[in-house]
């Protein structure tokens, strides 16, 4: 067996070889479609880059909506405001198209907020490529580390390269990750982040501290490190929607699809009725084409055109853990490729904390999914057997789950086979629905996506696409030493609870936190935090300011309290019971920013206090305490 894995690795790295000299050195000559994607490219540079820029406001992004006809429709309406969709409307938009997005809850509302957080290229494509000499697959690996350098490079702000530590307890182990993950780093070429390399035993626990030395009764025998990509996965689903605003596009979160509108004579689709869920207020936007981007939701969508459309999901419960930082140093993660039953674990850094996970099952699709105890359960165990400290469901500080969309292609022969690679499809005509794929590839999607648009529609785009080379807003012109510029110019002031006013420093926690969440835009809310007295910190231990409240509800459509604490920022998903706690202040900021009323503003708390119940962290679930044993009730 071991011989034969070995044969199929340098079977497939001589193909790997050859595919990535044709990747790296062949490239078409310049169109004239190309010249003209360069001049579009830094018009809608200049434009997100400028300091002064603000996105239009909800209600007038809202008459936009309402504005179009069927005698004047938008090109493109989006249905769906996660990283598809929003990356749809970016794409379309730099196009030069007329675009509208409309999103039911809150943009990354659903699966794009509860990822892993890392951008991958696909090491379990490749291993796959090796052992079926699968070509396909590693186009799929090409594909993704290409759109990983991609990510990094337009939104460095919000995302960095993480060395990931694989550890092996046998030397045929070391032997066969270190031959799989050098091919990894061929196949990358001129995109990889850094080389991968082997560890000795002593180097790996200096590396990392709480790796155990002994583990399946068998010594520690090394590691090999790797380099996959990591983000703020929210925020920069968040950042790709205000982009496209920026740009010109309409987009509208907290309003829903009710129904599609066709024409009685072609039976297409001309556009949709909508709701806001905010005001209530109903009112019908028309669209040359509509491209559903509902993720998990894509199929209900489908069938507001044509009741008896078949499934185009497989939902997929991931469910994650948030433990403290101790378990995990900064800047190292740890994943295990193959665990006891056959499933990939991981602990990475993110965010001062550590997130873990992960687990891949069957599941309903939900609003708001909830991770089980034992689901929890098995992360906590499968971490244990790799970690010398002990593993405690106390030190769980949030967990949460997210549904993959895995796609079928309902074109496809063989619809029992369920794609880790987008679909594309019209099953009716103006409706297309991009599904499935993952954050890694979600410029590449949206590419696919627009171009479908299109030729369906007949579109008339001013330029072709320039997304591979544009920064979301905040990323162009930033560098990761600007947090020393807050820290050096600015104050935050804050109020006591007596109501004095008081100076506080903007230390190098709460000035890289700004730095890294909101790039170049962060002067932006050094100058709220100093100069509206908002400097002072949400939660105990936490970078979060009050000043980033009030930014977000003016230059991020931030409409609630769980748009602040979920999306804006990361408190819910690093400790629900620190969200928990600065949920009322958060209200009162955007009580003040959005004129609530006390009705408002006691309905906001019902629904932050029933979001939060959802994330099983150690305060709002039962178990046993303790290094887990016999005694554990899921046992």
């Amino acid at each position: 067996m071991a011989a034969s894995k070995l044969r199929a690795l340098g079977a497939v790295m001589a193909v790997t070889g050859a595919s990535w000299s044709a990747v790296t050195f062949l490239s078409p000559p310049a169109s004239a479609g190309d010249r003209g994607a360069g001049t579009a490219l830094e018009s809608a540079r200049r434009r997100i880059s400028d300091p002064a820029a603000s996105v239009p406001s909800r209600e007038v992004q809202a008459a936009a909506l309402m504005g179009s006809s069927a005698a004047n429709p938008l090109d493109v309406l989006v249905i769906g405001g996660g990283a598809t969709g929003c990356g749809v409307t970016l794409d379309a938009v730099s196009r030069g198209l007329r675009v509208g997005l409309v999103e039911r809850e809150d943009f990354s509302s659903g699966t794009s907020s509860r990822s892993t957080k890392l951008i991958h290229g696909g090491v379990r494509y490749l291993e796959k490529a090796v052992f079926n000499l699968d070509y396909g697959q590693l186009n799929l690996v090409f594909h993704a580390l290409k759109e990983r350098k991609q990510v990094i490079e337009n939104a460095p702000h919000l995302c960095n390269s993480l060395p990931c530590m694989t550890p092996c307890f046998d030397w045929f182990e070391v032997l066969y990750y270190w031959v799989g993950l050098k091919m990894y780093d061929l196949v990358a070429g001129r995109r990889m982040l850094h080389l991968s390399r082997y560890y000795s035993a002593d180097e790996s626990v200096e590396l990392f501290p709480t790796l155990a030395r002994n583990g399946h009764n068998k010594s520690l025998k090394g590691t090999v490190v790797y380099y996959d990509g990591q983000m703020n996965d929210s925020r920069l689903n968040v950042g790709l929607a205000c982009t496209a605003a920026l740009l010109g596009a309409s987009v509208f979160n907290h309003a829903e699809v009710i129904s599609l509108i066709k024409d009685e004579s072609s039976d297409r689709i001309i556009g949709a009725h909508i709701r806001d869920n905010l005001s209530r207020k109903e009112f019908d936007t028309y669209a040359k084409v509509i491209i559903n981007a509902a993720g998990p939701f894509c199929d209900s969508v489908r069938r507001m055109a044509k009741k008896d459309a078949p499934n185009m999901i497989s939902p997929s419960s991931g469910v994650h853990i948030v433990l403290p930082d101790y378990y995990s140093p900064e800047g190292m993660g740890l994943i295990v490729p193959k665990t006891k039953d056959g499933r990939v674990v991981f602990m990475l850094p993110w965010l001062g904390r550590t997130v873990a996970g992960t687990t891949d099952s069957n599941t309903v699709i939900t609003m708001l999914p909830e991770p089980h105890e034992d689901e929890i359960q098995f992360i906590l165990d499968a971490i244990c057997d790799y970690l010398n400290v002990q593993v405690r469901r106390t030190d769980v500080l949030s967990a949460w789950s997210g549904i993959r969309p895995l796609a079928i292609d309902p074109s496809a022969k063989n619809t029992e086979s369920i794609s880790r690679d987008h679909v594309v499809h019209e099953d009716h005509p103006g409706l297309i629905t991009i599904t499935g794929g993952k954050w890694t590839t979600y410029r590449s999607m949206a590419e696919d996506a627009v171009d479908a648009a299109i030729g369906s529609g007949k579109l008339s785009p001013v330029n072709d696409c320039v997304t591979e080379n544009l920064s979301i807003v905040g990323g162009d012109g930033w560098d990761p030493a600007s947090f020393t510029r807050l820290a050096q110019n600015y104050t935050r002031m804050k109020k006591t609870y007596s109501g004095k006013v008081i100076p506080g420093i903007m230390d190098s926690a709460v000035s890289r936190h700004l730095s890294h969440a909101y790039g170049t835009s962060a002067e932006r809310v050094a100058a709220i935090a100093q100069n509206e007295t908002l400097g002072k910190r949400l939660a105990h231990g936490y970078p979060f300011l009050e000043a980033e409240v009030a930014y977000c509800a003016r230059h991020e459509y931030c409409e609630s309290a769980v748009d602040f604490i979920a999306r804006r920022s990361r408190l819910a998903f690093l400790d629900t019971d620190a969200a928990r706690r600065a949920v009322p202040r958060v209200i009162e900021i955007l009580a003040s920013e959005r004129k609530w009323d006390k009705s408002r503003q006691k309905l906001e708390l019902q629904r932050a206090k029933e979001f939060l119940e959802t994330f099983k962290s150690s305060k709002n679930a039962q178990f046993h305490d303790g290094k887990h044993n016999d005694l554990h009730p899921y046992r």
